[in-house]
């Protein structure tokens, strides 16, 4: 769930995807030859452990190689850099818990409150636990342009998880239903971003969010008139300020 993107971040959920889950690092190796995706998800698993075990400073790919007990030149074909690695690291835990989360929401049968609670103290917790592997490289890669753009890519896995979550309590049409799902993840940074700087605790922001989500669903009517059929792309929404080369509504003269 990212930045807090977000972190979905829904990292860091430990009572719905189990933050106890080993990993096996080279132990994963075995006598037949890897496929070049397991061979991947070894070396994740490895740069993962070190995260864990050393920090986000240790993790290069010649320290991964020997830990994974492979040659330099196979972490290398893999990531290519440091900063690669690391980009492949970020999107991979965040991907890996967004995904667990959703199959955990979908496995078992939850009313609207109770689905609004989890998700949303799900989504500010992993912003507010700083002491995570994600933040660990999130904080190694800070300043770099490649974060940034993942950052938003995984903003959009956030959305997508909303709606997958949230659709079965709903009856709004599909494209208003992703509409509003992209305005509370913007919600739910804004309001984890307030917590990192302070202000309030977990489980107020909790309680505001979850209040949100369901005031952002309660209501039926359309999106100012616009029918569910219709393209929700940004020129089709009403326009609030005028064109560029407008010359604006007339001041007013006081006298």
């Amino acid at each position: 769930m990212v930045g807090s993107a977000t972190n979905l971040r829904l990292v860091g959920s430990a009572e719905v995807i189990g933050s106890d889950k080993k990993v096996l690092g080279s132990r994963l190796i075995s006598s037949r030859r890897l496929s070049a995706a397991e061979r991947r998800r070894q070396l994740l698993d490895t740069a993962l452990a070190i995260v864990r075990d050393e920090g986000a400073d240790r993790l290069t790919l010649g320290h991964l190689a020997a830990r994974a007990g492979v040659s330099k030149p196979v972490a290398y074909d893999h990531f290519g850099t440091r900063s690669g690695l690391l980009i492949e690291l970020y999107r991979w835990i965040d991907t890996e818990r967004v995904n667990a989360f959703q199959d955990a929401m979908s496995a078992t049968r939850r009313g609207f409150e109770d689905t609004v609670e989890v998700l949303a103290n799900a989504y500010i917790h992993c912003a507010a636990d700083k002491t995570d592997e994600f933040h660990a490289v999130g904080a190694a890669l800070a300043g770099s342009e490649e974060k940034a753009a993942v950052f938003q890519e995984l903003l959009e896995n956030s959305v997508r998880m909303f709606v997958a979550v949230l659709k079965p309590h709903t009856s709004l049409p599909a494209a208003e239903l992703e509409w509003r799902c992209i305005g509370l993840v913007g919600a739910g940074e804004a309001l984890s971003a307030a917590l990192v700087r302070g202000k309030g605790d977990e489980a107020e922001a909790a309680a505001v969010f979850a209040a949100l989500i369901k005031g952002g669903l309660s209501a039926d009517a359309m999106l100012r008139g616009i029918g569910p059929s219709a393209d929700l792309t940004v020129s089709s929404l009403p326009r609030q300020v005028p064109p560029r080369d407008s010359p604006g509504p007339e001041k007013r003269v006081e006298p």
